[in-house]
């Protein structure tokens, strides 16, 4: 039996393979490969958010579409989305400490930076990172809490209205057994009810620094303990980031220290539902690694960690924590920092390395390493300091996280 078609039927058929083809790619979406980046300028103007390609197959790869400013000397430091990717945060170390940014999309689809909505934080002041819970919250850490010395907090906030609800304090001066100073780095399990913030650096990065991370109770918010992450209580290691893992992987929390350079680990107790002691599972010094700093997680069990000294992004195995095997080293440049995965028009999967760590000298290279993981090539590099005069501070998906788990 012979098929017959119109040529319209044609026409359909024909559209049809081509956007099958399309969706191989992932190409459907125009923006797939575009994303935010935080930035700093360094030429006093003011500092914000921006919209970059990052597939180097594309021919506007490294071309800023959208800029928002947010102001000279605000210093947007972390980009987060809301629970169901439908908000995007920017927290700040300068400014109002932490930004709602509205986008929307142009006549081509692309994203589109509209404005940024100012967010009471009440004292707490230099805002850090985000956690938002399944319950309507989100949770704040506050390297510079009041101003203190030896100060630091964490806020609480309403998710859908943004209304601070507390403040939660807890001076080493009071309880120098149970403490919250300098926080940075959080994470959450909430399954277990248990919260985690790490005691990293005082803002002026001179006047104190930790070596500490806090259990807190997720609900009630109480001090369950303070564990040291480092190796003596003299060995001030700035523990950076913290990741509670949860769901289907090892019970275990991760932690990485800035100034120690390494990679901690405690095992979850079921029978004290806190963690046991902190160990070292990775001396980045042994390898002439420095200033290890954010972690991320695959849904394969790999563990994704930047180091900014050299800039090196190395990549473990974890499924049988406590063993940790180092899988490959991929290399980025110095002042390696946040990541994003995507993949490329052609289907190749990359890793994208925000390379600066607050302009610090020798750590700030101002560029981001699109890097293909399987063979460790880098397959283009994007020079904002030189093409823009910006630094990037940190870098988020424009459709959503683009990590599987970060905190």
């Amino acid at each position: 039996m012979k098929l017959k078609f119109s040529p319209l039927s044609l026409l359909i058929i024909l559209i049809t393979l081509c956007n099958c083809q399309n969706d191989d790619h992932n190409s459907e979406l125009p923006h797939d490969t575009a994303f935010y980046i935080d930035y700093r300028s360094l030429n006093g103007l003011p500092d914000g958010i921006a919209v970059i390609e990052l597939d180097p197959e594309a021919p506007n790869f490294g071309s800023i579409s959208s800029k928002l400013e947010l102001g000279v000397g605000v210093l947007p430091h972390h980009l987060y989305y809301n629970q169901s990717a439908n908000k995007l945060y920017s927290t700040a170390l300068g400014g109002s400490y932490l930004y709602q940014i509205k986008t929307e999309k142009d006549k081509n689809g692309q994203p589109k930076l509209v404005n940024a909505t100012p967010i009471d934080t009440g004292e707490n002041t230099v805002g850090e990172n985000l956690f938002f819970t399944n319950d309507g919250r989100y949770l704040m850490t506050f390297m510079g809490g009041a101003g203190g010395p030896k100060d630091g907090s964490i806020g609480v906030f309403n998710a859908n209205t943004n209304q601070l609800i507390k403040t939660i304090k807890a001076p080493i001066q009071t309880n120098p057994n149970q403490f919250i100073m300098y926080p940075h780095g959080i994470s959450v399990n909430e399954e277990k009810g248990i919260m985690m913030v790490t005691s990293t650096i005082h803002p002026d990065l001179t006047t104190g620094m930790g070596n500490t991370c806090t259990l807190l109770d997720l609900n009630t918010y109480e001090l369950k303990e303070t564990y040291l992450v480092a190796d003596s209580p003299t060995d001030m290691s700035s523990p950076v980031e913290v990741l509670l893992l949860r769901g289907k992987f090892p019970q275990y929390a991760l932690a990485t220290t800035m100034l120690g350079g390494d990679i901690w680990t405690a095992p979850y107790n079921a029978t004290t539902k806190k963690y046991d002691a902190f160990t070292k599972l990775f001396d980045g010094n042994t390898l002439g690694l420095g200033w290890t700093l954010e972690m991320y997680i695959d849904d394969n069990s790999r563990l994704y960690v930047s180091f900014a000294d050299p800039g090196k992004v190395l990549v473990f195995d974890i499924s049988n924590l406590p063993q940790l095997k180092l899988l490959k080293t991929l290399t980025a440049d110095k002042g390696a920092h946040h990541m994003v995965f995507f993949k490329t028009k052609k289907g190749k999967e990359v890793v994208a390395v925000q390379n600066n760590l607050l302009n610090i000298p020798n750590l700030n290279s101002g560029t981001i390493s699109v890097i293909e993981i399987e063979t460790g090539k880098t397959l283009g590099t994007v020079d904002l300091r030189g093409k823009y005069g910006i630094l990037p501070e940190s870098i988020e998906g424009t459709n959503g996280p683009s990590s599987y788990m970060h905190h």
